[in-house]
């Protein structure tokens, strides 16, 4: 089973950006869900958004194709209802949830479409689904050294199962027969060290990859890092927020 430790702290600091938080709270309002509802966290992770939902009086289901993720999740939150499961194949019943949330998961998927088929399949009528999830072809970086700079974020796209999905949810929810069908596009700029791993993690792949030399994967890491040291780091960071209702048939 693959270790998730360094995973795990990183989105926590990322899920703790007050960016993050607003949003979090923005797929909640879009949900549209009442005290007593159920809905299901695809892709729930460590189970942030489950406990939260949870906190709302919303009878919350937590999926997660990860058994250690849930592992985590179970810790975090005894009372919670996590369950290990593939978006392709939840292991829910037809109709039951009256809310279906996937966050940062679709640029996972080789089939996009199937896992809203299941999304349909285990909302009821008039049920509301909100995904989120950033394209990996616009993330904006600011560096002395943009051609490399542009070769490292395309080349870290390239390594993503389905990296422009999100630009695409608006289509992919119309073809599942979605109706309703909104999209927002909310962009989180960091400055801070906060995001200093993710910045590296990207020129790190890239590098064992065999697009980038470690000179250069090191050369452009060192100076993200002095950025981050100065207060000049700049990271852009596009979301998609798509929300729809499932209608009948």
């Amino acid at each position: 089973m693959p270790d998730h430790t360094e995973l795990i702290k990183l989105l926590d600091l990322a899920d703790a950006v007050p960016a993050a938080v607003a949003l979090r709270a923005r797929t909640y309002e879009l949900l549209g869900l009442r005290p007593g509802d159920r809905a299901v966290d695809v892709g729930c992770g460590a189970g942030r958004a489950v406990a939260e939902l949870s906190g709302r009086k919303v009878a919350a289901v937590g999926v997660d194709v990860s058994e250690e993720m849930i592992a985590v999740a179970r810790e975090r939150t005894p009372d919670a209802d996590l369950r290990i499961g593939d978006a392709g194949d939840l292991p829910l019943p037809d109709g039951e949830m009256a809310g279906y949330r996937a966050d940062k998961v679709y640029h996972e998927l080789s089939d996009p479409a199937r896992a809203l088929a299941e999304a349909r399949r285990v909302l009821a009528p008039d049920g509301r689904i909100v995904l989120v999830g950033q394209d990996w072809d616009t993330i904006v970086i600011d560096s002395d050294r943009p051609g490399l700079t542009r070769t490292i974020v395309q080349a870290r796209a390239d390594l993503v199962t389905a990296p422009r999905a999100a630009r695409g949810y608006r289509n992919l929810l119309l073809d599942a027969g979605f109706r309703e069908v909104e999209v927002e596009v909310h962009v989180g700029v960091h400055t801070g060290r906060t995001m200093l791993g993710l910045l590296t993690g990207l020129a790190e792949a890239v590098r064992a990859a065999g697009v980038i030399t470690r000179e250069q994967c090191e050369e452009w890491t060192a100076e993200q890092t002095r950025r981050a040291e100065r207060d000049r780091l700049f990271l852009a960071l596009p979301l998609f927020l798509a929300a729809a209702t499932r209608g009948e048939g």
